[in-house]
């Protein structure tokens, strides 16, 4: 009983130490961070793949720009803001979250199990907020698909942010892309795209992967797997 008294007040007194040590370290760039690593950069987005071992934390870093994260598998971490009280959040798997940049921060895993995101930057965040870009037609709502769901969750900075659900045998409908996407694939994917004018090809995509895709086409998306697909669009004008 003693041992177990004294555990519970070392704990927390460990804990704080870690993060006031943490917070008091020099800020790096979140492109120096070495759990976060730059997958994709250009004149829209940053995206990183993320992962922070258990137990672990990563630097204080910086992010210049508002940002969303796409949390893969289910996670529980401190997030601990420059001159905030740490925060301790729990996040499910595909989850996404939309964050406000300037801020610096220090990520805790608190859970026994790897923290993975993809972490995606919008690079003219800035820009649409001098300038906002034209509204979309849709910018929430729930629309229901053959076999499957189109959540779209919110529009940021001119982004319009979807997630999709697909059975086996699912499909997106014929649509127009007229500007380029992101997508993020939440699950492992096995699509079939069926582009106007210029056939059928496959979209295999492993769980945790990012692909752009530039704009100008109209298509249909089948989920060609025996399993599940999810994924994340974030679309631009």
């Amino acid at each position: 009983m003693l041992e177990s008294r004294s555990m519970r007040f070392w704990l927390p007194a460990i804990l704080l130490a870690a993060t006031l040590a943490a917070q008091t370290a020099p800020e790096v760039e979140v492109a120096a961070e070495p759990h976060h690593h730059l997958v994709l950069d250009n004149a829209y987005v940053r995206a990183f793949e993320v992962e922070v071992p258990p137990g672990q934390a990563t630097l204080l870093h910086r992010h210049r720009h508002d940002y969303v994260i796409v949390t893969l598998g289910n996670a529980q971490i401190s997030n601990e803001v420059e001159g905030k009280a740490p925060a301790t959040t729990e996040l499910r798997d595909g989850e996404i979250t939309f964050v406000e940049g300037p801020m610096s921060h220090v990520v805790r895993d608190l859970a026994p199990t790897p923290f993975r995101n993809v972490t995606v930057e919008f690079l003219q965040d800035e820009k649409a907020r001098k300038s906002p870009p034209p509204k979309w037609d849709e910018e929430r709502g729930l629309d229901i698909l053959e076999h499957g769901t189109q959540d779209i969750m919110f529009v940021k900075d001119g982004v319009r942010v979807s997630e999709i659900d697909l059975q086996p045998g699912g499909m997106i409908p014929k649509h127009q892309h007229t500007g380029p996407h992101l997508l993020i694939a939440v699950s492992d994917l096995d699509l079939q795209s069926d582009v106007v004018g210029k056939g059928v090809s496959k979209v295999a995509v492993k769980a945790g992967e990012v692909r752009w895709v530039p704009g100008g086409f109209s298509h249909t998306l089948m989920n060609m797997s025996k399993q599940p697909a999810k994924f994340i669009t974030l679309e631009f004008h």
